[in-house]
């Protein structure tokens, strides 16, 4: 896979992220038609940088993060030099291995596995997580419900990184009733209710 190298600032970080020229060029129409995949992995989403500046800015020392749909993983990458211990995941594994390409050449150490949504028994086994990363998740309908039910049993907080979606008032309107919302910098913070 032919990748071009880019250097994000992310609040107080640099990073040097490889990452495809030309997400579109990426389709696969037979992987569509199985199960609607599409390389969204693939783009260097606003909402992640802009999530990694978030995180860059915490004290995340000694937490266990997840991130969702860790794309190219810029998030999972700040959290780790932050000093967390990072599971970034993904359901395509083009995914995981250019994460794993980013956290090295950052100097970053970060866990990654396969994981679907839809079927999170493995990802309900390794919890619970002091925090959970999402930027840009709720890019298709589907994902919605999904997220609403297992946010909740993943971690007591969540930072989401996410542009405006028509889906997203969907999304926090049913985060209310398990969540408090509130906002750091272009970040929707959601900590559980007690």
């Amino acid at each position: 896979m032919e990748l071009v190298e880019d250097t994000i600032e992310a609040g107080p970080l640099s990073l040097s992220i490889l990452r495809p020229p030309d997400p579109d060029a990426m389709i696969d129409e037979a992987r569509f038609d199985e199960n609607e995949f599409m390389p969204y992995w693939a783009e260097l989403w606003t909402s992640g940088v802009a999530l990694a500046a978030v995180v860059a800015a915490r004290d995340v020392q000694g937490l266990r993060v997840l991130e969702l749909g860790c794309g190219l993983g810029l998030p999972s990458i700040a959290a780790a030099l932050g000093g967390a211990d990072v599971l970034a995941t993904d359901w395509a594994p083009e995914a995981l291995d250019v994460t794993r390409r980013n956290a090295e050449r950052n100097g970053a150490r970060v866990e990654r596995l396969l994981a679907d949504w839809s079927r999170p028994a493995t990802l309900l086994e390794l919890a619970p997580f002091d925090l959970v990363l999402c930027a840009d998740v709720l890019y298709e309908p589907r994902n919605v419900d999904a997220l609403l039910e297992l946010l909740p049993q993943l971690a007591p907080e969540v930072l989401l990184g996410e542009p405006g979606r028509a889906t997203a008032g969907r999304f926090f309107e049913g985060a209310e009733r398990s969540w408090l919302i509130g906002r750091e910098g272009q970040v929707s913070v959601l900590r559980a209710r007690s």
